[in-house]
């Protein structure tokens, strides 16, 4: 769960307990042994796997593009099929036959080609929050709020925004990280995401930046210019790279999307539809934000891995993952839900290595 910095970035990959730089400043909270502390949380909080039950079969479920009206209302709420943006925006597109980048093999050596995929989200709390980042659907009748930008302000889309008073904060009402916050409006098709964001007592709201995308259109942020951040490091929007249960309970292909992790380093450059950099590293070994990876198509998911695991590698291989922002090498967002088996999802994801991916050619590089 970590989050954006401004131009800034480690020069070289972390020790092992040596703080994860997060935040448009170089603020620093969550260490490598913290995640670690939460790897054993998750596997605590999950089944033993001698007790894993037997899965139903994958459910199938139409998608259905650009429209969110199908969505179901609340926190961490059902989508039913609903996919955010057009068919042939980049978050949907199949990339399981797009061509490598040169640079593939360096990158993921700077990423770590030994370091296992990770679950940056679960089933019940940590540190007295939601394991993962939460969102809200509302209805096209929720009032909309004064919005405070507090640093990025000549980036962020003006207010108002329909978030409620009780809206969902990543890590909790008590958090001193991300604190991203993210509200669908399903029957107007937008997507409201802040970042820093703190409740006052009139309703209104602070945050250190703020973006509005439209769920309906190809041009997914209309007003945003090149360069600009967003709620995330990379200038994308976070929702539509979240794992959800929803979508990953229906098994392999359930979920019709890439999407988002976190690398430890990055350079000097974004590739489209990222719109920002997060780094004043011109190593050409670091990938951009922006960056996608596949999963080899030679990697074997076995039969007897939970749904779940089975729906997140497919869309790996189906449509890969962006980097999105800085944190632990290969861990995947996601929203919470207390229907994730924390053990088992962990233990069957960390089977997968950095070495398993591809960096796919980086079309578009925008440099620093």
């Amino acid at each position: 769960m970590m989050s954006m910095m401004k131009n800034t970035a480690p020069t070289s990959v972390a020790p092992t307990d040596a703080p994860i730089a997060i935040g448009p400043v170089e603020a620093l909270t969550h260490t490598a042994s913290q995640r670690r502390q939460l790897l054993v949380a998750l596997a605590a909080l999950g089944s033993a796997p001698g007790l894993w039950p037997a899965r139903a079969e994958a459910q199938t479920v139409t998608p259905v593009y650009g429209s969110l009206k199908g969505a179901s209302l609340g926190n961490n709420a059902a989508l039913n099929g609903a996919l955010p943006f057009p068919a042939g925006q980049a978050f949907n597109t199949d990339i399981s036959k797009a061509a490598v980048d040169p640079g593939s093999a360096a990158i993921i050596a700077s990423i770590g080609a030994t370091a296992s995929l990770r679950p940056d989200f679960g089933s019940g709390t940590w540190d007295g929050g939601p394991i993962g980042i939460p969102y809200v659907v509302v209805s096209g009748s929720q009032a909309k709020v004064t919005i405070r930008f507090t640093a990025y302000a000549s980036e962020s889309e003006p207010g108002p925004y329909p978030v409620p008073r009780t809206a969902p904060i990543e890590g909790g009402a008590a958090s001193s990280g991300d604190r991203h916050v993210i509200v669908i409006d399903r029957d107007n098709n937008r997507l409201y995401e802040l970042y820093r964001a703190f409740p006052n007592a009139d309703g209104s709201w602070s945050a250190d930046c703020g973006a509005v995308f439209h769920l309906d259109s190809l041009t997914i942020r209309p007003t945003a210019k090149a360069g600009w951040t967003s709620a995330d490091a990379a200038g994308l929007p976070i929702f539509p790279g979240l794992v959800r249960y929803d979508e990953a309970m229906r098994g392999a292909g359930g979920i019709r999307h890439a999407l988002r992790f976190t690398v430890p380093r990055t350079r000097k450059a974004y590739v489209p539809p990222a719109t920002h950099w997060s780094s004043s590293n011109t190593s050409t070994a670091l990938p951009p934000m922006g960056a996608r990876l596949r999963l080899k198509s030679t990697f074997v998911i076995p039969t007897t891995f939970s749904n779940e695991a089975k729906a997140v590698l497919t869309a790996l291989k189906t449509y890969g993952m962006f980097v999105a922002d800085h944190g632990s090498a290969f861990y995947l967002s996601g929203a919470p839900d207390p229907r994730w088996n924390n053990s088992r999802l962990v233990t069957e994801l960390k089977t997968v290595k950095g070495s398993h991916f591809d960096v796919l050619t980086m079309t578009g590089l925008v440099k620093g």
